[in-house]
């Protein structure tokens, strides 16, 4: 297949526009945080790419830290060998935890690790720009003018066309807007948040004001709770799981899923397993659907490590009509963790 041809069919996908910008991205996309470059190599990524295409999914997701660079390089072999039309997907990366040098100015949120950092993650994406670079985190030790102009400039350097935030606070969201209209600078258009069914405060309620004033966009990640809302730690932790595989990074998370509040939550996720039965589903599609339900979540980031379970996930596209007033409210009444909506 040349470069100029392309397989991409988005009949059976939904698109959303991120926050107020023009861009459209699919309502569910593909990254590769703890998979590409760790634990997935070589042709697996790309199938699992190749996947995440076919059911028209057009927005990809990587990081300068994940696995310390090379899941960008992963990825980005793997653009190279597919040949999509560049104008056809989206790509973004993320800059503040470098890379693991120990050299300061190798991470962090100063213009130059902004810059430089940004360069580092094309040459290993094999990409002249990112559509979107996202600041990781936030960074006290930088002026907020400094970073607003560090991201107006790599954007003016044609490296990216759009920067967002990921994990910052409302406050600090708003504060780089106020500096970017201040200083006729380019302001954050996206966030990139943990969200899923356990974990809604910050999301619902914290960024609300955003949705509002900004028309803020979210590319949210961790949508089935780093597994547990798929139903698979019901008995236990399978060998293949996440939990299984990074058992350093999810240790606090191992040792809450056996207390009380733990049992509580698995108690939940099988009361939301027999829901998806009933919708004709299973639990990790109920669990995807129910945050893409959510109008200001503009795409669902999977993960995957194998194909298969980019197809089985997609299936959640399919549910989102089926979940009604009714069934929502159903939900509703097992989670019993709605955020107070704010003043």
């Amino acid at each position: 297949m040349s470069a100029v041809e392309s397989k991409f069919d988005p009949k059976d996908m939904e698109f959303r526009r991120l926050g107020p910008a023009g861009l459209k991205v699919s309502v569910f996309s593909l990254g590769g945080w703890l998979t590409y470059g760790g634990t997935q190599k070589g042709n697996i990524v790309k199938e699992c790419m190749e996947a995440a295409w076919s059911h028209g999914i057009n927005f990809f997701d990587t990081a300068e830290v994940y696995a310390t660079g090379q899941c960008e390089i992963e990825m980005g072999q793997a653009f190279k060998e597919l040949k999509w039309p560049r104008d056809e997907y989206v790509l973004s990366t993320k800059v503040f935890f470098g890379t693991g040098r120990k050299e300061p100015n190798t991470r962090g949120l100063s213009k130059k690790h902004i810059v430089e950092g940004l360069k580092s993650s094309l040459a290993r994406l094999q990409h002249s720009y990112v559509d979107v670079v996202f600041a990781h985190r936030f960074d006290p030790d930088v002026p907020m003018k400094e970073i607003v102009e560090a991201f107006t400039q790599t954007i003016n350097m044609n490296l990216a066309y759009y920067w967002g935030t990921s994990e910052w606070s409302a406050e600090q969201i708003q504060e780089a807007c106020a500096i970017a209209e201040k200083y006729n600078l380019i302001a954050p258009i996206v966030e990139q948040p943990q969200y899923n069914a356990f974990h809604r405060e910050r999301f619902e309620q914290e960024y609300a004001p955003l949705y509002e004033k900004f028309q803020y966009g979210t590319t949210i990640w961790s949508p089935l709770a780093s597994g547990l809302l798929t139903g698979k730690y019901d008995k236990g932790i399978p060998e293949d799981s996440r939990f299984a595989t990074n058992p350093d990074f999810f240790k606090s998370t191992i040792e809450k899923l056996k207390s009380e509040e733990g049992q509580v939550k698995l108690e939940k996720v099988r009361k939301l397993g027999k829901i998806a039965e009933k919708l004709g589903a299973n639990t990790t599609q109920l669990a995807l659907a129910w945050c893409a339900k959510n109008k200001n979540v503009s795409t669902v980031i999977l993960g995957a490590s194998k194909p298969e379970q980019v197809h089985d996930n997609c299936k959640a596209l399919q549910l989102l009509p089926k979940l009604t007033d009714e069934v929502m409210g159903e939900i509703e009444g097992i989670l019993q963790n709605k955020p107070k909506a704010s003043l």
